[in-house]
């Protein structure tokens, strides 16, 4: 999709809270799913993937009841 937002490494991590180095290791696993556009570019990630990855996390914390 052509006006998709594509989102840095650094940018998802500040977005979820977490270190950018564990943004890079789900995407290795294949967890979180992007493009590695080379070079000093890194990785790129699109929103769509980022709230699929949310929606796949577990529940934690929330009541059973």
């Amino acid at each position: 999709m052509i006006d998709e937002r594509w989102l840095t490494v650094a940018e998802v991590a500040l977005l979820l809270q977490v270190h950018p180095e564990t943004v890079r290791r789900w995407l290795r696993e294949g967890r979180l799913k992007g493009k590695n556009v080379g070079g000093k570019g890194g990785y790129r990630i699109t929103e769509r993937a980022v709230n699929a990855f949310i929606e796949a996390l577990p529940d934690v914390g929330k009541d059973a009841a």
